[in-house]
């Protein structure tokens, strides 16, 4: 990578999320990273996906990064907007959505995620954190779910305190006993690397290494055994086009440490 573009970790983890959603016809959309991995997403390789916000707008096209799911460049560049039960009832709950972006406070080893509470009683956490929002609807009735959040130790835990939004539950077959429609969390997005449910326990497990992180720092970061993949990759980093534009539509707060090319890889 000698002369390569600098980049950050976070600007990694922006463009591997923007790549997953190839081919994608409809995406529900969170504000902050996962908005601007959609955004980069369509202005890079699939320009015809539908971004939904939950604020009942379908289409949206965004300029710059939206502050809010009521930040009104969303109406106004939507295709059209709606009320926010029919986002739920009509296009989510039925599985009309191909891909669900979501972030988390904490995820365990199954893909749980957890945005309510740390530590502590449900009435007396340590921690209050923001609450579900529409993310429980979105991991159970997308087709699929794509999370995306920093990896460190405080966040990838081996059992969440709450489970704010299914992913595997207690293991296979749990989503099916439950009635779920969707698939579930089928990629992890990190700043380290991307992990994907093992097909036959669940357990995430680390697929793709980022250029420059190392399998120390992925499991040093991880809170239980971390299970590395046997066809484990290194992710393809960002092409300038990809940095180019993400940068021009507004990156994401960038991480305190580059990605370089002299960090171990292995």
């Amino acid at each position: 990578m000698s002369g390569a573009q600098a980049y950050t970790a976070d600007e990694m983890m922006t463009i591997a999320a923007a790549r997953m959603l190839s081919g994608a016809r409809s995406c529900f959309v969170g504000i902050g990273l996962p908005s601007t991995a959609a955004n980069l997403a369509r202005a890079l390789h699939t320009p015809g996906i539908v971004l939904i916000y939950e604020s009942g707008t379908i289409g949206a096209k965004p300029a710059t990064p939206p502050l809010s799911i009521g930040d009104g460049e969303l109406a106004e560049t939507a295709d059209t907007v709606v009320s926010v039960p029919e986002i739920f009832n009509y296009w989510l709950q039925p599985g009309r959505i191909d891909v669900g972006f979501l972030g988390a406070a904490q995820i365990d080893r199954l893909a749980n995620i957890n945005t309510t509470t740390i530590g502590g009683a449900y009435t007396s956490p340590k921690v209050r954190l923001p609450g579900a929002g529409g993310a429980p609807e979105i991991a159970a009735s997308c087709r699929e779910v794509i999370v995306v959040l920093r990896q460190t130790p405080r966040s990838f835990v081996d059992q969440v305190d709450f489970v704010t939004s299914m992913g595997y539950g207690t293991g296979a077959g749990h989503r099916e006993r439950l009635g779920l429609r969707g698939a579930g969390p089928k990629t992890v997005i990190t700043d380290i690397g991307i992990l994907e449910p093992d097909p036959t326990t669940c357990e995430l497990t680390l697929f793709h290494l980022h250029p420059g992180s190392s399998l120390d720092q992925a499991r040093e970061a991880t809170g239980w055994p971390l299970q590395i993949s046997p066809e484990l990759r290194e992710t393809a980093p960002p092409s300038a086009q990809e940095l180019e534009i993400l940068r021009a539509f507004g990156r994401t707060a960038p991480s305190t440490t580059p990605r370089r090319s002299e960090r171990s890889r292995m």
